[in-house]
């Protein structure tokens, strides 16, 4: 059974100043982490540029410059310390901190992130559900709650949620977005495949997934360049 991770909160690390990173190397670093934290659990102590390269196929020169920008420098001959890396990664991805997030959309993809786990101990705590279903609402989903959607604004400052997670069904993902801005959240992860619009200071961060399903469909098929 999973433990919880020991997670910072926001007053603790409000203070503190990050130098912005290029989002193609924000999107490497899990990767990095991701290998690097196997070989922690194998007890290996240091990692080499070259070692990373074959591993995850990236560039090494490229791992060395992200790992730049996180202010990290291997040692000659011998590379990086698989634990300080590891924390250093973790703390720059902010995996450390816990953010509060709601599902829009309670049923069968919603549900299955509700019953995940895992998200957890990458610093992302759901602590509620909202859905128009009335089989659904006033339910819970591994001790998670599910309210109808007339209650999210409510749920959303009680449980100091800032990402609301949207698995609703393409007609309704607008109008999901706009009653979760309207709710006081932040920042929106999207699971449908609707370019939802949203104010400026409202970050949205798409996972096509269907769009990804024919990326998959059609390289297998030589479709696609």
């Amino acid at each position: 059974m999973p433990t919880r991770a020991h997670f910072t909160t926001m007053s603790e690390t409000r203070n503190i100043k990050r130098t912005p990173l290029p989002e193609p190397t924000l999107r490497r670093l899990p990767w990095y982490l991701a290998y690097v934290r196997t070989l922690h659990s194998r007890q290996e102590q240091y990692v080499s540029s070259t070692q990373v390269a074959k591993a995850i196929n990236v560039d090494a020169a490229q791992f060395a410059k992200d790992l730049s920008y996180l202010g990290i420098k291997g040692k000659p001959r011998i590379g990086y310390e698989t634990r300080t890396l590891m924390q250093r990664l973790v703390d720059t991805l902010g995996f450390k901190l816990k953010h509060n997030a709601v599902v829009v959309g309670a049923g069968s993809l919603g549900g299955a992130l509700m019953q995940d786990m895992g998200l957890s101990q990458y610093g992302l705590s759901i602590v509620a559900g909202f859905d128009v279903n009335p089989a659904l609402t006033g339910t819970a989903i591994c001790g998670i709650p599910i309210y109808e959607v007339g209650q999210l604004a409510e749920r959303c400052r009680q449980f100091e949620a800032t990402i609301a997670i949207l698995t609703v069904p393409v007609e309704f993902a607008q109008q999901a977005a706009d009653a979760a801005v309207q709710s006081g959240i932040k920042s929106i992860w999207n699971f449908t495949p609707v370019r939802i619009v949203v104010p400026p200071h409202v970050v949205v961060v798409d996972t096509p997934i269907y769009a990804d399903l024919a990326l998959l469909y059609n390289r297998a098929t030589g479709n696609v360049k």
